[in-house]
């Protein structure tokens, strides 16, 4: 699949920020129909007003799998899912509640990702392999001090989606790792980022871009692009290659 013309895509987190972006530039890149989800229906009442029939509301909460499961037995002719969904907890590795926080953190940003890919791998291999797409971070390579925990629960999804990009490649799904930097969005104002955060489009168009280049990597902004530049070379020759063979 080489973007997302004519393309069924499901987008978590829809109802806002980086979602709702995702949204919006999807269809106006040509997409047939987008599955917008969010743990509250009613949160996707102005998009479905503002796009129309296009973008269909779909409940999925990610710390509830029920959802998930449901999602996929009636979003049965997706073909790229973008799990883009995420919790931040602002919490440094001495603070009182920073078990707490890495916990609610692991709980959505990687147990999540994991009751995703389950449900909807068998979906997208039944319309032909398709796409998975993960919402990562910055803080999957660098750990920030003040949201210790986010950063750890976005290196441990990262781990996940170079596992999922190695075993759904057997059913010819493709999987894309997305690495933004800050974003402007109601996640970068809880850590205070709004000052440096760029603008939420970046993120899809960044996406569109790697569908038809081919790549695994998508690093959208300017932080990112940045981790990305001095990256590449360990990502190319380590998390990109076939260790296994020798």
């Amino acid at each position: 699949m080489n973007g997302v013309q004519d393309s069924i895509i499901l987008v978590t987190g829809a109802n806002r920020g980086i979602g709702k972006a995702m949204v919006d530039s999807f269809l106006s890149a040509g997409a047939a129909k987008v599955y917008a989800a969010a743990r509250s229906l009613e949160t996707l009442n102005p998009l479905v007003t503002e796009q129309g029939d296009r973008v269909v509301p779909i409940h999925i909460d990610l710390n509830q799998p029920q959802t998930i499961w449901d999602a996929a037995s009636r979003a049965t002719d997706v073909q790229i899912v973008v799990n883009n969904a995420g919790t931040l907890q602002v919490a440094s590795p001495l603070d009182s509640h920073a078990i707490e926080a890495l916990e609610f953190d692991m709980q959505v940003n990687v147990y999540g990702l994991m009751r995703m890919a389950q449900a909807f791998a068998p979906v997208l291999k039944a319309n032909g392999g398709g796409v998975f797409v993960q919402m990562n971070s910055v803080a999957s390579m660098k750990n920030f001090a003040d949201f210790a925990t986010y950063s750890a629960s976005k290196a441990a999804a990262y781990s996940i989606t170079q596992g999922l990009r190695d075993v759904l490649a057997d059913q010819r799904t493709r999987v894309l790792s997305v690495h933004p930097g800050p974003i402007a969005t109601d996640m970068a104002d809880a850590a205070g980022l709004r000052g440096i955060a760029e603008s939420p489009p970046l993120v899809p168009e960044a996406i569109i871009a790697a569908l038809q280049s081919g790549e695994f990597h998508v690093f959208p902004d300017k932080m990112a692009k940045q981790i990305g530049g001095v990256y590449e070379n360990f990502a190319h020759h380590i998390v990109e290659a076939n260790l296994m063979e020798g």
